[in-house]
């Protein structure tokens, strides 16, 4: 698929292909290296911690949840390892990424992007005029950063992998479940 082509499965269930070049929406607070790097750190030091944990009368669910939290981390970190190795530069609504290009992929070991693809605007609405309060500290107002640049704002709107799920279910998960467990 070329960058940013999307699919509608149903209206609010869309298939967009989207990379990502950062943390969470996008958010890049270092050097890709650094970031992939980082979470590889923090996988390691989460696999370290569940296997000091595991003991006979551990909840199932709670090593459930873990492994959710922990799989979906090494599966961003095995996309954003190698997926700018293996695949040429995707353009938005133009030409589609290659596998095993022969000029060599699109970015070095450890710096691709990952990529995200499951959209879910459940409803678009306008919001009312009255949310257009300043933000302290900021030129934006609330009603700038609900809408987007439609000016209309879309109840879950972020797109996201199977790994992103699968993390941010296993942080629930221990949230609601079992945070008495840690």
């Amino acid at each position: 698929m070329p960058l940013e082509d999307s699919y509608p499965i149903y209206d609010w269930f869309i298939i967009r292909f989207t990379e990502n070049p950062g943390m969470a929406f996008g958010i890049e607070l270092f050097k890709k290296s650094y970031l992939t790097l980082f979470r590889i750190i923090i996988v390691v030091i989460g696999i370290f911690y569940v296997k000091s944990i595991i003991k006979p009368s551990f909840p199932i669910g709670g090593l459930i949840a873990l492994g959710l939290l922990i799989g979906g981390a090494v599966g961003n970190i095995i996309d954003s390892t190698f997926y700018g190795l293996i695949f040429s530069e995707s353009y938005a609504y133009g030409s589609p990424a290659h596998i095993f290009p022969e000029t060599g992929g699109y970015a070095p070991l450890l710096w691709g992007n990952v990529v995200d693809m499951f959209s879910f605007p459940f409803f678009t609405v306008d919001l009312p005029d009255w949310l257009a309060i300043s933000i302290p500290f900021s030129s934006k107002t609330i009603l700038s950063v609900l809408e987007g640049s439609d000016g209309l704002f879309t109840f879950f709107a972020p797109i996201f992998n199977v790994a992103d799920a699968g993390i941010s279910v296993g942080i629930l998960m221990i949230l609601i479940f079992y945070r008495n467990n840690f």
